[in-house]
């Protein structure tokens, strides 16, 4: 990688990974049932305790993986290999969504099911843990995209009443799949650079 850390396209590709606008559907029928007045309470507080798990798999990821004994090459291709399939995801994503963490009348979602998966997902998760072990040198400014990536998702989960409003699901549907496109083509470029790392060691 460069000696200047790509954080803008860094914190683009993880705002791919946490996925917002395909998260808004499920969002608003989680929050269904509850006061129109306590949503933005609830997102903030749980956007927080996401962040937190990111963070945590940020900086201790490192440490976690080397308990495994795992191998750069190996991370970075299989980090190819999980955007890959989540990018398959997005383009064609299963038709049995459904209402599976509607919440009844007067609870409150707390940690799950937004802050954990739909935040802090296992996507997100190995995703921070790839690139926490591909750019060790760069915690600082990778810690900046994982900021920008949440501001930005925030944004739109926060925004989630009006985009449906304005978008419609079809809408949004589209804005999901042009997003699984772009990871689609990354994870193709990241499993190339592991395997092109790769071959100089197996000589």
């Amino acid at each position: 990688m460069d000696a200047t850390f790509p954080i803008f396209s860094t914190a683009f590709l993880l705002f791919f990974i946490l996925d917002p606008l395909g998260n808004v559907p499920l969002l608003l029928s989680i929050l269904k049932n509850i006061d129109k007045e306590k949503h933005s309470k609830i997102i903030i507080r749980e956007m927080l305790i996401g962040l937190l798990i990111l963070i945590i798999f940020l900086f201790f990821g490192e440490q976690f993986l080397s308990l495994f004994h795992l191998q750069t090459q190996a991370i970075t291709i299989a980090g190819g290999i999980i955007f890959f399939v989540i990018s398959l995801k997005m383009i064609f994503p299963s038709a049995d969504g459904g209402d599976l963490f509607v919440m009844k009348k007067g609870d409150e979602p707390l940690i799950v099911p937004i802050a954990v998966p739909m935040i802090a997902g296992p996507a997100a998760l190995a995703t921070l843990l790839v690139l926490a072990k591909t750019n060790a040198e760069h915690s600082g400014a990778l810690f900046l995209s994982l900021l920008l990536a949440w501001t930005m998702s925030a944004v739109v989960l926060l925004c989630s009443p009006y985009l449906y409003k304005l978008l419609k699901e079809k809408g949004l549907t589209a804005l999901e799949r042009l997003m699984g496109m772009l990871l689609l083509i990354m994870s193709v470029q990241m499993f190339i650079d592991g395997i092109r790392s790769l071959l100089p060691t197996l000589v």
